[in-house]
């Protein structure tokens, strides 16, 4: 007969050169987790300095009653690789994932594994370095700024309101990691996680951290490349890794869109609303399927055949606010039916 899976908590933390600060985090981890229904598992990615031998060391410690498991890659293949590498090997009902660089606090942690063992209905809480009430030390206004941008196109692609989706620190429950497969293997993972986890419909609750940031000289590696590349990642997400209901959504309300821009102003005013209206249509497509999209449409076209000008322009406004609405009510009401595909 099987035995009933007694880990509670499993903490995935990723490690790529960070010989200065592993030890100091592995005794917060024992001060914190020390609890036979926890297990540790660290994933060494790769490093050169003496993190691998360091981190194998710790298994040799007689302090501690978690269960400890260490994963060697032996080339660097990116924090997202490490990850998934952990996940394959992890058991817990809750997974907690923690970089190792200790800019974020291991106490913080340790509370947002409180707050969802005491509340079941939440299944995924993401740190945030950015809402009130922690220390901060930050210096860079470069990263702050994509931070911050990224989270804003990530908010208008998904219809939420994250205030960081890039933070490291987060704990998912075993149910939602089920239902989604990680692609990417490097820092875009956290984009990842974020996307899949909202698709398959899940609410992300969020908590503020403190964060200390570290300077390059420290041992910081994110630049202002992969800043870049996350403007990819979330161009890719959103836009390309879809089925094919949401991709026909999206073709069909970028043309009707389109078509309703052109209504409005005249020369490069007219192409600007085409243009501007296509963009409304990709977030409309991306949100709602063709027929509850066809019942924005239907607003948009009743909402024209009021007023002139200026009171066209409003009387648009007006019915399209009033089609979401309705689109969205109906959308809700139909989740668990046969047709939901189709709105």
């Amino acid at each position: 007969m099987l035995q009933e899976n007694k880990v509670k908590l499993s903490i995935i933390i990723p490690v790529y050169n960070e010989e200065n600060y592993i030890s100091k985090l592995f005794e917060q981890l024992k001060n914190f987790f020390n609890d036979k229904n926890i297990e540790i598992i660290f994933v060494n990615d790769g490093s050169f300095d003496n993190s691998k031998n360091l981190i194998k060391s710790f298994k040799d410690h007689n302090d501690y009653i978690f269960q400890y498991y260490f994963i060697d890659i032996k080339k660097n293949s990116g924090k997202g690789k490490a990850i998934q590498l952990g996940l394959n090997k992890s058991k817990g009902k809750y997974v907690l994932f923690l970089d190792a660089d200790l800019e974020l606090d291991t106490k913080d942690a340790f509370d947002m594994y409180q707050m969802i063992e005491d509340r079941k209905e939440i299944k995924c809480i993401f740190g945030s370095r950015y809402l009130t009430g922690k220390l901060k030390k930050n210096n860079y206004f470069f990263n702050n700024l994509v931070g911050k941008i990224n989270s804003l196109i990530f908010n208008i692609f998904f219809l939420q309101s994250l205030t960081d989706v890039h933070c490291g620190l987060k704990i998912i429950h075993r149910d939602v990691l089920k239902k989604i497969k990680i692609t990417l293997n490097d820092f875009g993972i956290e984009l990842d996680l974020a996307s899949q986890i909202v698709r398959n419909n899940f609410f992300i609750y969020e908590y503020g951290v403190s964060y200390y940031f570290r300077t390059k000289l420290q041992g910081k590696k994110i630049t202002w490349l992969d800043g870049i590349k996350s403007l990819y990642y979330l161009f890719k997400i959103r836009f390309i890794d879809n089925d094919r209901y949401t991709n026909l959504s999206l073709i069909y309300s970028v043309i009707y869109m389109s078509y309703v821009g052109s209504y409005f102003g005249m020369g490069l005013g007219n192409t600007l609303f085409i243009m501007f209206f296509g963009i409304i249509g990709s977030i409309i497509g991306l949100n709602f399927f063709i027929l509850s999209s066809s019942i924005i449409f239907l607003f948009i076209y009743i909402g024209s055949l009021f007023g002139q000008g200026n009171g066209k322009t409003l009387s648009v406004t007006v019915f399209f606010c009033f089609g979401i609405f309705i689109a969205r009510y109906i959308k809700k009401y139909l989740f668990k039916s046969k047709v939901s595909k189709w709105f």
